[in-house]
């Protein structure tokens, strides 16, 4: 998959971060982190046409961006200012089902504008992380005629920035976000009536993401389910919603088609990225996995969810 020439471009905005966690398995500091990260590495796998638009401070390890680059990442949009990189400490709960964020230092990544190249600007694929809201309306204006626009947001923009946040969404055609974000966004528990609520707002479908039960695609045509495989090892789950974002994107732009069909198939790729993700630290478990690797689970999650159908 991975020398694959792929049909479609992908441009990855985000963060790129070091991480300290605390957890059941003990503290671990100055890890690699960020959305980007994640993103790109995933997708890294299945397109060699992803371009990263991020900064960092000069306290960051040029190893990180070196991998990405030896992966075929094209890193050139990762800007390395004078200061100090974002840094994010938190602690998991020893069931790794909740954690808690005890420290946030923006540094650089408090002023990042992010400047899309012209050879970015023509992108046909394009994943905006979680920045703010203003940030990724400001990216939208600089490309041409991207075939599609995912992005993400979280509870802060929700919460401070609603207004700028719909500005975006009205030119964005998928939005990823979590169970907690959808039901805050839409101000709606029902999970299928809050994505009803948000596709109102602009996007043609919604990727409702919720953790070990897997994710949820609500579009026009209805609803698909991806199931997260069930894991005997899980040791970090801080990169596994865009690992899956990774995965997603990734594949699709591998397929080179949008169609409903290949957007399921790719959902699933990102429940196999993301499962991968959350077995070590960082991004180590998706460090030198292969093709036959990722088939392999691929096929574990066609498998989990074959069933016969019948007639009544």
């Amino acid at each position: 998959m991975q020398h694959r020439s792929a049909h479609r471009s992908l441009l990855v905005i985000g963060s790129v971060a070091l991480d300290d966690i605390d957890g059941p398995f003990g503290f671990h500091r100055d890890l690699l982190g960020g959305s980007a990260s994640f993103i790109a590495r995933a997708a890294a796998y299945f397109t060699r046409n992803v371009s990263v638009v991020a900064v960092v401070g000069d306290d960051f390890p040029a190893k990180h961006i070196d991998e990405l680059t030896e992966m075929g990442v094209d890193t050139k949009g990762i800007e390395r200012k004078k200061g100090e990189t974002f840094h994010w400490v938190g602690r998991y709960s020893n069931d790794l089902s909740s954690r808690e964020t005890l420290d946030t230092k923006l540094g650089v990544f408090g002023d990042f504008a992010p400047k899309i190249s012209p050879e970015q600007a023509n992108a046909e694929l394009v994943l905006l992380g979680n920045i703010d809201p203003p940030l990724q309306l400001s990216v939208l204006e600089q490309l041409k005629r991207p075939a599609l626009v995912a992005a993400d947001t979280m509870n802060l923009w929700i919460n401070i920035k609603r207004d700028e946040l719909l500005k975006t969404l009205a030119r964005v055609h998928t939005l990823m976000i979590n169970d907690e974000e959808a039901r805050l966004l839409a101000e709606e528990h029902n999970l299928r009536r809050a994505a009803a609520k948000i596709l109102k707002m602009g996007p043609s479908s919604v990727i409702i993401k919720r953790g070990d039960a897997g994710a949820l695609l609500f579009h026009g045509g209805g609803v698909f389910a991806a199931p997260a495989l069930p894991l005997s090892d899980v040791k970090d789950p801080t990169g596994a919603g865009d690992s899956f974002a990774g995965g997603l994107m990734g594949y699709l732009a591998y397929a080179g088609d949008l169609s409903p069909k290949t957007i399921r198939t790719a959902m699933i790729m990102g429940s196999v990225m993301g499962s991968f993700a959350v077995e070590e630290f960082s991004v180590d478990g998706l460090r030198g996995l292969t093709a036959p690797k990722i088939q392999e689970r691929f096929d574990q999650m066609a498998e989990l969810v074959s069933f016969e159908s019948i007639r009544l």
